[in-house]
C-alpha cells in the first residue's frame, strides 16, 4: 500500500522523465494491480499448499527485484513491465501474510493482529503521498521504488528468522486452467479500456479484446464449476447478502479508493503543488480513511451491515460529487478540504466493513477461498475504476485542450499531439516547442483541461458508488448483518 501511493504522487514527475503518454502512466498503477489482482486467488492457493512462509520469502525476492528493475527503467515500457513483477511479488505477499497471521494467532489475540495489520495499511494510506512527495523532490521518483530495497531486504531476514512454517494438509494443486483463464481474461479487458481512447473503442482490435476477455470469463466459470474445491466457488453468489456485498465491495474500490490515484495529479496540477506538498495536501483524504473506521467499529455495535455499507457509499457518492463540483467550479484548495475530507471518510466506513460483510457470507470451511475472492474483488474493483476513470479523464482533457487550443490559432495535428501530454500532467515540453507569447495561455488552457477531465471522472466515480449503494441496500439482507450482542464493546476493543 506504501508503495502504490508512493508511485502515485510521482506520477507526473514519472511522465516528464521517461516522456510518456496518459496511457504510459496509467499502467504504472495499472500493470501492478492487474497482475496483482489476477494471481491472488492462486497466490493463496500456493501458499496453502507449499508453506506461508515460503511464498512470502519469495513474494518478497520478487518485490525486491522488480523494485530495482522499476527504479532503473530508461522507458515506460520497462518501468511497467517491472511494476508488473511487482504485483506477482505482492499477491504473494499479501496472501501469505494474511495466513501467516491466521495460524499465529487464536481469538482475541488474532482479532488485535488483524486490528494491528489494518492499522499499519492505514498508516501507510496516510503517510504514502506524503513521503512519495517528499522522495520524489529531494531524491528522485527511482527512490519511490529503490527505497523497496533496503526495507525488503530487513524484512526478508526477519521473515525468514521469526516466521515459522505453516501448510494446509488438505490443500488441491494449483488450479493451472483457472489461473490462466482468469488472468488472460483480466488482461485482455483491461488491455482493451486502456487503450481503447487512443485507438478507437469501434475498431476491430479493441472489439477482439472484449471479445476474448468475454469468452475467457466464460471459460473460467466453466472451469471452476467442474471442480469439486474450485478456486471461486460461484454457488456463494445465490446468495443475496454476499452479492450485495460484492456490489458494495466494487462501488468502493472504483467510487471511493481510486481517487487516491487521481488526486495527487489533480493536486499537482490545477494547483501548481510539488509533490511533496501534493503528498501533504492529500491528508484531508487520506486522515478519514484512517480515522473513520474506529467510527465504524463503534456503529458496527448498534447498526446492520447493511445499513453501514449503504451508508459509506452515500457518503462516499456526496464527497465524490463535491469533488467535481468544486473542481469545475475552479475552488480554491480550502474549499476542495471538504469535499476530501467527505470523500475520505466514506472510503474508511467501506474499507473495513465491506471485508467483514462479504467474509461473513462465506462458509466457515472456505474461509481461505473467501479471503481470496474478497482481495480479488476489491482489486478488480480498483483497476476497472482506474482504467474508466482515467479514460473518461483522457478524453475530456483531449476533447477540451484541442478546442481551446485551435481557437489559439495552433495546428490542429500538433494541438492533438500536445492533448496526449496534458492528460499526463506533462506540460513543460509543450512549451519549449511554443513561441513565448503562447505559453502562458496554453499553459492557462492545459490546466482548465486537465481540470475539466477531473471533474468528469469524479462524477462517474459518484454514480458508481450510487449505483453500487442501490444494489447493497437492494441485495443485502439485514438479518444476515445484524450486529451481534456484544459487538460494540469487542469491536472497539479489536481497533484498540
Amino acid at each position: 500500500m506504501l508503495d502504490s501511493n508512493i508511485v502515485a504522487v510521482a506520477l507526473p514527475t514519472i511522465a516528464r522523465s521517461l516522456n510518456a503518454t496518459f496511457t504510459d502512466i496509467e499502467w504504472v498503477v495499472s500493470a501492478y494491480i492487474l497482475t496483482f489482482a489476477a494471481l491472488l486467488l492462486a497466490a493463496g492457493s500456493y501458499a496453502d499448499r507449499h508453506g506461508r512462509k515460503r511464498a512470502m520469502l519469495i513474494g518478497l525476492g520478487i518485490f525486491i527485484i522488480a523494485s530495482a528493475l522499476c527504479g532503473f527503467a530508461t522507458s515506460a515500457h520497462v518501468l511497467n513491465w517491472a511494476r508488473a513483477l511487482q504485483g506477482i511479488g505482492g499477491s504473494l505477499l499479501l496472501t501469505s501474510a494474511l495466513a501467516v497471521i491466521n495460524h499465529a494467532f487464536v481469538g482475541v489475540d488474532r482479532a488485535k493482529a488483524y486490528a494491528f495489520w489494518g492499522t499499519c495499511l492505514g498508516i501507510a494510506i496516510t503517510s504514502g503521498p506524503i513521503v512519495g512527495g517528499v522522495i520524489t523532490d529531494w531524491l528522485g521518483w527511482r527512490w519511490a521504488f529503490l527505497i523497496n530495497l533496503p526495507v525488503g531486504f530487513i524484512l526478508f531476514i526477519a521473515a525468514a528468522k521469526i516466521i515459522d512454517e505453516s501448510r494446509d494438509p488438505d490443500a488441491k494443486s494449483l488450479d493451472i486452467a483457472g489461473i490462466l483463464t482468469f488472468s488472460c481474461a483480466l488482461f485482455l479487458l483491461i488491455w482493451a479500456l486502456i487503450d481503447g481512447n487512443n485507438v478507437g473503442w469501434a475498431t476491430t482490435v479493441i472489439i477482439w479484446r472484449l471479445v476474448g476477455a468475454a469468452l475467457l470469463f466464460i471459460a473460467f466459470a466453466v472451469v471452476e464449476v467442474r471442480q469439486k474445491r474450485p478456486m471461486v466457488d460461484f454457488s456463494l453468489f445465490r446468495n443475496r447478502t454476499f452479492l450485495g456485498a460484492t456490489f458494495a465491495m466494487l462501488g468502493y474500490a472504483a467510487g471511493a479508493q481510486v481517487l487516491v490515484f487521481f488526486l495527487p495529479l489533480f493536486l499537482q496540477i490545477a494547483y501548481g503543488l510539488a509533490p511533496s506538498s501534493a503528498g501533504f495536501a492529500m491528508l484531508p483524504f487520506a486522515l478519514p480513511m484512517f480515522l473513520t473506521p474506529l467510527l465504524g467499529a463503534r456503529l458496527a455495535g448498534r447498526y446492520s451491515g447493511r445499513t453501514l455499507l449503504t451508508l459509506g457509499l452515500v457518503v462516499s457518492v456526496f464527497g465524490d460529487v463535491l469533488l467535481s463540483t468544486l473542481a469545475a467550479s475552479e475552488a480554491s484548495y480550502a474549499f476542495l478540504v471538504i469535499g476530501m475530507l467527505v470523500a475520505g471518510a466514506g472510503a474508511g466506513l467501506l474499507n473495513g466493513e465491506t471485508a467483514k460483510v462479504m467474509q461473513g457470507a462465506v462458509p466457515a470451511q472456505r474461509a481461505g477461498m473467501g479471503s481470496g475472492l474478497t482481495a480479488t474483488v476489491r482489486f478488480v474493483g480498483l483497476l476497472l475504476g482506474v482504467v474508466s476513470l482515467g479514460a473518461l479523464l483522457s478524453k475530456e482533457v483531449s476533447r477540451h485542450f484541442i478546442a481551446s487550443s485551435l481557437s489559439l490559432g495552433l495546428d490542429p495535428n500538433l494541438a492533438a499531439s500536445f492533448a496526449k501530454r496534458v492528460a499526463a500532467g506533462d506540460f513543460g515540453s509543450l512549451m519549449i516547442q511554443l513561441p513565448t507569447s503562447l505559453h502562458e495561455p496554453v499553459q492557462a488552457a492545459a490546466t482548465k483541461s486537465f481540470v475539466s477531465g477531473f471533474a468528469a471522472a469524479s462524477a462517474l466515480a459518484a454514480i458508481t458508488a450510487a449505483t453500487a449503494g442501490i444494489l447493497t441496500y437492494v441485495l443485502v439482507r439485514r438479518a444476515d448483518t445484524a450486529p451481534a450482542v456484544g459487538g460494540h464493546e469487542s469491536a472497539v476493543a479489536a481497533m484498540e
